[in-house]
């Protein structure tokens, strides 16, 4: 079965073990994602997000360089197996050669100075999605779940849903240039507002790349029964995030039985046809069931269990996303 995942922050994770004279090579490593994993899980499409914590650095944008520079290095390293893409076709064209295709996303698109110019240049660079906030507010908009609300040291999962307060007017220009430019736009982290002002200022298909489903698991970074309706009604796709704070409340191990129960309910609610893949493997600090990107047949296993059909598993592996790309990648 073949594998589109929309998001992980392998690239941040090998970029600090570098950092820390560790071994950070991306054919093979000891963290859920590197090129061998990926060709035993039989991988299409890997998405690899440049995230910059805006929040801790003095110049955010020199880390999303220091990533994005990582990551053009491991490209180059390990160029007989997996490459970049920048359109629709060069994913055909990968297939055909045996190699995994390499996507470029940033998480949070706050990284542009405010500025479109600088949204125009991170496109030239190969970013083909962006999630338009983390867990902070910026010049874009606002999520639900923000870092400034903590509990402890770790944010507060059940934080009030943000209905207020909608994209910035630069927000809705940034939405409005990715959607020519053919950037797919992703909502997870985006706020309650936000979402709803990307569904109403846009026409194209758009991703949350990492998020469940709230009724499932009540947390605010989880999308709304409405929003999965409507995301779905918009031909988008929404991926089921291993992290087991959106799985399961208070959980600490990521089951495959919870990913089950919201793909589940996901499809009673909405169809088939809006339920992908985003691990957000890499990210996440909980234990997890399917340790990494070689053992994502037991996901699979657990669907065809579950009653799934083969063509249903298909479509979340990898044939609801690749709608999407076909449509916007040009």
């Amino acid at each position: 079965m073949k594998v589109v995942d929309m998001h992980c922050d392998t690239i941040s994770l090998l970029l600090e073990k570098e950092q820390q004279g560790l071994s950070s090579d991306l054919f093979s490593n000891d963290v859920s994602i590197d090129v061998q994993k990926l060709r035993k899980g039989k991988y299409c499409v890997q998405n690899f997000a440049l995230f910059t914590n805006q929040k801790t650095l003095a110049i955010p944008e020199q880390q999303t360089m220091r990533l994005y520079d990582k990551y053009c290095r491991e490209m180059e390293a390990n160029k007989a197996w997996i490459a970049p893409i920048y359109a629709y076709k060069d994913i055909e064209e990968n297939e055909k050669a045996g190699k995994i295709s390499s996507l470029l996303t940033l998480e949070d698109g706050g990284v542009v100075f405010n500025d479109l110019a600088m949204l125009r240049n991170y496109y030239r660079m190969g970013v083909r999605m962006i999630a338009l906030t983390w867990n902070y507010p910026n010049g874009i908009g606002y999520p639900n779940l923000s870092m400034d609300d903590l509990v402890g040291k770790e944010p507060n999962y059940f934080h009030a849903i943000d209905t207020k307060q909608g994209l910035t007017s630069f927000g809705l220009s940034y939405i409005e240039e990715m959607e020519r430019l053919g950037i797919i736009i992703d909502v997870s982290h985006l706020n309650d507002a936000g979402f709803y002002d990307v569904l109403n200022h846009t026409q194209k298909p758009f991703v949350a790349s990492h998020s469940n489903a709230r009724s499932v698991c009540g947390v605010a970074r989880n999308l709304s029964d409405d929003m999965i309706c409507e995301l779905a009604k918009r031909n988008g796709v929404m991926g089921i995030n291993f992290c087991s704070s959106f799985l399961k409340k208070d959980a600490d191990y990521s089951c495959i039985e919870d990913m089950v129960q919201h793909i589940l309910y996901i499809r009673k609610l909405a169809g088939i046809d809006v339920i992908g893949l985003g691990t957000d493997f890499d990210g996440i600090s909980s234990q997890l069931e399917i340790k990494d990107a070689s053992a994502m047949y037991l996901l699979e296993e657990a669907l065809r269990k579950a009653g799934l059909s083969e063509a249903e598993i298909e479509k979340i592996f990898y044939r609801n996303v690749l709608r999407v790309y076909q449509e916007i990648l040009k």
